[in-house]
């Protein structure tokens, strides 16, 4: 459901982003791309937790707890699960996939309403003058970069949802069913759930 669900969002995300990217309206573009590296954090820890399950480094109980928090987690209580804040699952996923957190954190410069968000996304200044002319500066400033940003977010995805996933999916089952027995008496145990 998870992978499936991160798939549906991420296509959403990138159709958006490219039309946006499209049509000159960078601001938008950036921030649907932004989003979309979240979208990808999530199965690359996916993954993580799937191998820390297989190299009894986590129990299966904490993994479906994990796997429900990172399907069911809401910020705003609608759901009984408090979700997995983005930067602690980016940092994870910055060690197999280096830079991504630099990357992530690029983009969430034009997101917020700070020095760039503002300040380099809407003016230049020309000291010299005693000036400041505004203006959109997004395609100006970023235009460029936006689709080999964008490749590197699909390309990376290719990889985690038809390369490693199903690889580690396959792992997974069995050693569930080699685990069985042990699952079934140790499912009501809250240590196994830890």
């Amino acid at each position: 459901m998870l992978r499936e669900a991160v798939f549906w969002r991420l296509h959403d995300l990138m159709t958006q982003s490219y039309a946006l990217h499209q049509h000159r309206q960078g601001l938008g573009a950036s921030i649907l791309l932004r989003s979309g590296f979240e979208s990808l954090a999530t199965p690359i820890y996916l993954n993580q937790i799937m191998q820390q399950v297989l190299d009894g480094k986590l129990s299966f109980h904490a993994f479906g707890k994990k796997t429900s928090v990172l399907l069911l987690g809401s910020r705003d209580g609608s759901t009984e699960h408090q979700s997995i804040n983005i930067m602690t699952i980016l940092q994870k996923c910055n060690k197999p996939y280096p830079g991504i957190e630099k990357l992530y954190a690029i983009m969430s410069e034009s997101a917020h309403p700070n020095y760039e968000g503002m300040v380099a996304g809407y003016s230049k200044i020309y000291h010299d003058d005693y000036e400041t002319h505004f203006s959109n500066r997004w395609m100006e400033l970023y235009g460029d970069r936006h689709l080999g940003s964008m490749e590197l977010c699909m390309s990376t995805f290719h990889h985690v949802y038809n390369d490693v996933w199903p690889t580690l999916m396959e792992k997974l089952e069995s050693w569930i069913e080699a685990n069985d027995a042990e699952l079934e008496s140790t499912k009501n145990d809250p240590l196994t759930a830890a």
